[in-house]
């Protein structure tokens, strides 16, 4: 069906396999941590448990994640992004139309453990964190070199299209008939956006169809040059194994610094609807300041799509960083509605780069052949940093005197940190050495 498509289509075929993923990319909000967010309120006041017992499941799905990302990365790599995507799919319809039935509880020596609410919710939560992220991140990344940064870009805008949308269709079914049937109407919104596109249209690499990257033909790719020692054309791509990339000191830099703004944006994100009503400012402001912080993150995805094809990409990285710290200091100000409004816009335009710069990076740095099996080296740290960043607010919250304060002064200076790391991972050249710039 890819070659009669590829064949027919009155544009390059990469511009559907953009699209294909970022419908998968839309559809594993499901899990997202903006999309639980909107359940903490009901299900504490329902069923009694605290932000801490809630946040426990995002954990262990990242935890659980962290070991499955190095799998899943070679898994893509062996098998195709979209095997792997199209079960991923069918995994996360599940677990989502199961949450349904999260009260479902087992109490053992006086404990009550809600089983179905940590098994459901984590599995969407590994969906979530590892096969989407690393196999639509990587096909695109495949399918484009010239472009690479600007459709990673149009991939983060699905992404924040997916953190606008579902927390709002959960917060009016929670609000028209509880937090049960949100589960439902989430699971088929999952299944309906993302399952067919993903089984049908997704394909590996243009190679395969005879195709070259960015849709360019062989004398475009000798002329295409971009400018910048850092910077990447479709003509001339590193080719590194995963065993030689795991020998450099970049890759591990950049997987750090991705980690730790991931422990930033989980942290903040999980439990931002709550601190904002903590903070006396209204369920109303914590659901606007939600949707402003994902329509910046769309925003802004295309914003560094772009400059990361221009910038080096630690420099870049860098700036994403340091956007993020600034923003997760300002979240410690806030106390009044316009406060809030605005400080979460300025922490989703952060968010963007978040999304869309790493992945480049990796690309860029190590080339396309075992970019699957790179990326889940990579992403342990990633999805560590999410496990950690869910958690920690909760347990500062529960336990320190009831404030997130605590947890946004730390988050920036973990950004600042995460911004030096970044000026320091330099891109690899053959001998392991550094370039000299």
């Amino acid at each position: 069906m890819q070659q009669r498509l590829a064949e027919r289509s009155p544009f390059f075929y990469g511009w559907w396999i953009l699209g294909a993923a970022g419908t998968a990319n839309f559809a594993r909000n499901a899990a997202a941590s903006l999309t639980i967010s909107v359940f903490i309120y009901p299900l504490s006041e329902e069923l009694g448990w605290s932000r801490t017992l809630i946040a426990g499941a995002a954990a262990a799905g990242g935890l659980a994640a962290t070991f499955t990302s190095p799998i899943i990365g070679r898994m893509i790599d062996r098998y195709g992004a979209r095997s792997v995507l199209t079960a991923s799919i069918v995994v996360l319809c599940i677990s989502t139309f199961v949450l349904a039935w999260s009260d479902v509880s087992l109490t053992v020596m006086g404990v009550t453990i809600p089983w179905v609410f940590y098994i459901a919710y984590g599995t969407g939560r590994v969906i979530f964190a590892s096969p989407v992220q690393i196999g639509t991140s990587v096909v695109v990344s495949r399918w484009f070199v010239r472009m690479r940064g600007r459709t990673n870009g149009i991939l983060g805008l699905s992404h924040s299209a997916g953190m606008v949308l579902f927390p709002l269709i959960a917060s009016i079914v929670i609000a028209q008939s509880g937090w049960r049937d949100a589960w439902f109407v989430l699971s088929v919104v999952v299944f309906v956006v993302a399952l067919l596109p993903v089984a049908l249209l997704i394909s590996e690499q243009p190679e395969d169809l005879g195709l070259r990257p960015d849709g360019d033909d062989v004398e475009e790719m000798a002329e295409t040059e971009v400018e910048g020692d850092e910077s990447n054309s479709s003509s001339e791509e590193p080719n590194w194994t995963s065993r030689d990339a795991m020998r450099t000191p970049a890759l591990w830099l950049l997987a750090l610094a991705t980690g730790m703004m991931f422990f930033m944006h989980a942290g903040s994100n999980t439990h931002a609807a709550a601190f904002f009503q903590d903070q006396g400012l209204g369920a109303v402001t914590a659901g606007v300041s939600i949707s402003l912080n994902a329509i910046f993150l769309g925003i802004s995805s295309l914003f560094w799509g772009r400059i990361v094809e221009r910038v080096p990409a630690r420099f870049v990285m860098a700036a994403v960083a340091l956007n993020l710290a600034i923003g997760a200091f300002l979240f410690t100000l806030t106390d009044t509605t316009v406060e809030a409004l605005v400080f979460s816009a300025f922490f989703g335009f952060g968010l963007g780069g978040m999304l869309v710069v790493p992945p480049v990076a990796y690309a860029d740095y190590f080339g396309r052949p075992a970019l699957g099996t790179i990326r889940g080296i990579t992403e342990p740290f990633t999805t560590l940093g999410q496990a950690v960043g869910v958690m920690i607010p909760g347990l500062i919250f529960d336990f320190v005197g009831s404030s997130y304060l605590p947890f946004f002064f730390g988050a920036g200076f973990v950004g600042i940190l995460a911004a030096v790391l970044s000026v320091f991972a330099n891109k690899p050249v053959s001998g392991f050495l550094p370039s000299q710039e």
